[in-house]
């Protein structure tokens, strides 16, 4: 049988950069699927996109589909038919789901029984007959996070649909969308080789692509980027930074990229090093360089789309662009320098927070107002508890500043500069500094206590607030951040941040009403508590450790995450190194557990005690009392080693005693020893939930 090769090719107009990563991506699941539910049996499968275009390439491909015949059990003869031989609803039904009528049923015995059964011959199908229809869905299925209408058609892309190759080796396949048609013709670069292109067959479009000044994959894009900056870095000596982020845009602007260096004024130089950078990267999308200090140069990277002819144009006219930039960066930060970053601090009524919320001078307040308390409880010296109320007041003054309000991403970092130039101690620059972080998981959290406070503070004010006027996170949607807040607050209370959650808690809440904001106090608490344990949970089970373990720590209602984190540790640590302990944690707690009732309490009469009540109820009134002391000093381990000393007596106890003794007073007094048995256990984990390994 023949082999064949597919070409499909989706022209646009400029697909944004990372939509069209995305598309590569959605493309190499979407092709393979569609080829298999039609039963078109297919080799090797290429995908590659460019800014102008989506090509698919799909190798050895046959004729046609393969003859299919299926065969289907259906129910009992006896239950098919009735007594008359006629079909029954049960068989009628049957055979409809299969396209078929009754009378097309065959009877067939099996294992003794005879069933009614349906065949269904799939004839093959030329492929030709059926690309068609998949290479219009394909256009169809990729989602796009925007799309736009053209034209007088219904029909929606990312872009307006320029043109349409579509070939099975030397035949044009007929696809139609949004008015355009198929053909075997590709466009060329916009500046290098303009205009329409000849595809003699599928196996040329690549090679007529490139030959037509177009570079079709996002990994050979990149690889000439890289290859360029390397060769500028071993001339000059430097290190040009790629952000990930920023290079994939950059891969995915381009057709046919040149790599060249810029070069801005030394005076710019003298401007903070963030905001240059911010201009560069976000704005016109150059990469920066620096020497071998880590010290930002005068040069700069371009990637440019154009005619390399032209290089020296292209990089001339790139250096005036970013001269303008740099002189707004300028202008702004020494105007900003004319003011003390106090003075800003009132400027902040201007800038709403949120609507119910109020300003951010409003959340600047109230993070002044949780500070003495976390100050209080990480027991500050009084210079860092004066530095971390300092440092309340600022954090968000820089907002206001010219500098931030044109460039955005540089929020904190100018309030750093803007502190030290007023005179503020370096810790409260630093920490205004790095008041986000940690931003995501893996983050660097602020470098010192009092920082970590300030973002804690400011993390905690926004979930508190948003939660009090029902702005919670609502399944996939959280436009505030607040669960990657949560995320940055846990893991600082994790590595140790010296406060506890429930009473910073409590004090932003008592802030809130002291606002005048109007909420459910109790019920804002829980729900901004259970988030918390929610995230934690996730975290956990992100870093591997198990959902039994996490389970058993959360049942017994803990809410500090680093208490839970530390538990859920401690824990998956024994079983690992100590498989016997958790197995007699385990044992000793189900038995006990599974007899005992809550409604007695736990007030047992010793005078009722034999032997084995009375070395037991000793063993527990030992164990309470070092298991108080381990959790006192955040041993989880120990704790659990004292717990696990319960197993032999426990085990003696049900060996000797009749639990459930006729005598009422008996039987009642035990049921409340293994009630106090149990209420021991309570304060670390329930062991009930442990999976056996």
């Amino acid at each position: 049988m023949a082999q064949h090769t597919l070409a499909f090719e989706i022209g646009s107009e400029e697909i944004p950069a990372f939509d069209l990563h995305s598309a590569i991506g959605q493309l190499k699941s979407y092709v393979p699927k569609a080829l298999d539910d039609a039963r078109i049996k297919h080799g090797e499968i290429q995908i590659f996109g460019g800014p102008r275009r989506l090509i698919v390439l799909v190798h050895d491909l046959p004729d046609a589909t393969d003859a299919l015949k299926q065969e289907f059990r259906g129910p009992a003869v006896r239950i098919a038919f009735d007594k008359d031989g006629n079909p029954t609803k049960a068989a009628q039904g049957f055979a409809r789901g299969k396209g078929l009528q009754a009378s097309d049923l065959v009877r067939k015995e099996v294992k003794g029984t005879e069933y009614v059964f349906a065949t269904i011959n799939e004839p093959a199908h030329p492929i030709a007959e059926l690309l068609p229809d998949i290479l219009e869905s394909l256009i169809r299925d990729i989602k796009w996070p925007r799309s736009c209408r053209w034209g007088t058609t219904s029909d929606y892309f990312v872009r307006p649909v320029r043109w349409i190759v579509a070939l099975l080796d030397d035949q044009v396949i007929p696809v139609t969308f949004a008015d355009v048609m198929s053909s075997n013709k590709t466009w060329g670069h916009r500046v290098l080789a303009p205009g329409a292109h000849m595809v003699p067959t599928a196996n040329d479009l690549l090679d007529v692509v490139r030959a037509a000044s177009v570079i079709p994959g996002e990994e050979e894009r990149e690889q000439i980027i890289r290859d360029g900056v390397a060769q500028i870095e071993k001339q000059t000596g430097e290190k040009a930074s790629l952000p990930a982020h920023t290079l994939r845009e950059v891969v995915n602007l381009s057709e046919y990229p040149t790599v060249l260096m810029g070069t801005f004024d030394e005076i710019f130089l003298h401007v903070p090093h963030e905001i240059i950078v911010d201009a560069m990267l976000k704005h016109q999308r150059y990469f920066p360089m620096y020497d071998n200090k880590g010290n930002l140069t005068q040069h700069f990277i371009i990637v440019s789309n154009g005619d390399p002819k032209d290089n020296d144009t292209i990089t001339a006219g790139n250096e005036r662009v970013v001269r303008a930039r740099l002189d707004d960066a300028k202008f702004f930060y020494e105007e900003d320098l004319k003011r003390p970053l106090e003075s800003y601090v009132a400027d902040l009524d201007k800038v709403v927070f949120q609507e119910k919320l109020g300003t951010v001078l409003d959340k600047t307040k109230r993070l002044e107002k949780l500070a003495p308390a976390l100050a209080k409880q990480a027991h500050l010296s009084n210079q860092n508890a004066k530095d971390l109320a300092r440092a309340s007041k600022l954090c968000k003054a820089d907002l206001v500043t010219s500098a931030v309000i044109e460039f955005t991403s540089v929020q904190g970092i100018m309030g750093s500069y803007y502190a030290k130039a007023s005179g503020e101690t370096n810790q409260v620059a630093q920490a205004i500094r790095q008041q986000y972080q940690p931003r995501f998981a893996g983050d660097d959290m602020p470098d010192s206590l009092v920082g970590r406070l300030l973002a804690f503070e400011d993390k905690l004010d926004s979930i508190c607030a948003l939660f009090a006027v029902d702005q919670e996170p609502t399944g996939s949607s959280d436009p505030f951040a607040l669960r990657r807040s949560a995320i940055g607050i846990v893991n600082m209370l994790v590595d140790g941040l010296p406060v506890k959650l429930g009473d910073a808690i409590d004090t932003e809440l008592e802030s809130l009403n002291e606002q005048g904001i109007e909420f459910d106090d109790e019920k804002v608490r829980q729900h901004v508590i259970d988030f918390f344990v929610t995230r934690t949970k996730v975290m956990l089970k992100d870093e591997g450790y198990g959902i039994d373990t996490i389970d058993a720590v959360l049942a017994v209602h803990e809410s500090e995450p680093a208490v839970i984190w530390a538990r859920v540790k401690a824990v998956e640590q024994t079983r690992e190194d100590m498989p016997e302990v958790i197995q007699d944690l385990a044992t000793a707690y189900e038995r006990a557990h599974n007899l005992r009732d809550e409604k007695l309490g736990d007030a047992v009469d010793s005078s009722l005690f034999g032997d084995a009540e009375t070395n037991l109820n000793n063993a527990i009134t030992q164990a309470s009392s070092d298991v108080s002391a381990a959790l006192a000093n955040k041993d989880y381990t120990e704790a659990l080693k004292d717990l696990a000393k319960l197993r032999e007596p426990i085990d003696t106890f049900f060996a000797d005693v009749m639990v459930m003794d006729e005598d009422i007073d008996l039987r009642e007094n035990r049921l409340r020893l293994l009630n106090r048995f149990v209420n021991v256990f309570t304060d670390v984990a329930d062991f009930s939930k442990l999976v056996r390994k």
